[in-house]
């Protein structure tokens, strides 16, 4: 599958009107950490699926909160995001954490391959929006021994993958659009594997709610 060919003028400008959305409600300030997208989900893992790292690396980071938990709990955090918005209210909300934001499109940063990091993750962020066979390998390299990479997103619509363009808000407006991208279970293994991963597994975690959307959650190991 061909990877989608990006405007990152417009997914800045998709990313910045995010951030400002998000921004607006306080409740978005608060750090939890969650892999899946409902407040309350009794049976979805925890920040353990990371192991015990000392340094990690969040991947489209959005509001911040789940880096700001790690930072709370002394795990020395770094956080990529293409929105400048979204780094300016994760600055202002958690530098006094000893946390680095930086605002950069995730390939070209992990290219520059000026740090390596006991973990790197995504929830709902990078992972999605970026074509697998270019992010993963960079990923892996991004990786210290043992390191893991784990990431969530909504799991594909039966029959419908590979990459997929979004829209922001409906069909009318400016035109600001991303695309994400979204596979089997198998076929996202298969992308970890290619990619130098071990220990890969890929699920899909059942709601809380019977019939209501589930969660993706994908994790390897770099050797």
């Amino acid at each position: 599958m061909t990877a989608a060919p990006h405007n990152y003028e417009h997914e800045t400008a998709l990313w910045d009107a995010f951030a400002a959305s998000a921004g607006k409600d306080a409740s978005n300030g608060e750090p939890v950490f969650r892999w899946t997208q409902y407040t309350d989900h009794p049976t979805a893992p925890g920040p353990e699926l990371l192991g015990d790292p000392t340094t990690a690396l969040e991947i489209g980071f959005g509001t911040g909160r789940t880096l700001a938990h790690l930072a709370a709990q002394g795990v020395k955090m770094t956080g990529v995001d293409l929105s400048p918005v979204a780094v300016k209210q994760a600055e202002e909300r958690y530098s006094h954490l000893g946390a680095e934001f930086v605002c950069a499109e995730i390939l070209s940063h992990l290219a520059g391959g000026k740090s390596t990091f006991d973990a790197v993750y995504s929830i709902f962020g990078a992972a999605w929006f970026t074509a697998p066979e270019k992010l993963f390998p960079l990923v892996a390299s991004s990786l210290n021994p043992g390191g893991r990479f784990v990431f969530s997103q909504p799991p594909a619509i039966p029959g419908a993958y590979g990459p997929q363009g979004m829209y922001k808000g409906g069909f009318a407006g400016p035109a600001m659009f991303t695309y994400r991208y979204s596979y089997t279970l198998e076929a996202w293994e298969d992308f970890m594997r290619a990619a130098g991963f071990e220990q890969v597994l890929a699920r899909e975690l059942d709601a809380p709610t019977p019939g209501h959307i589930g969660t993706l959650i994908v994790q390897g190991t770099r050797p």
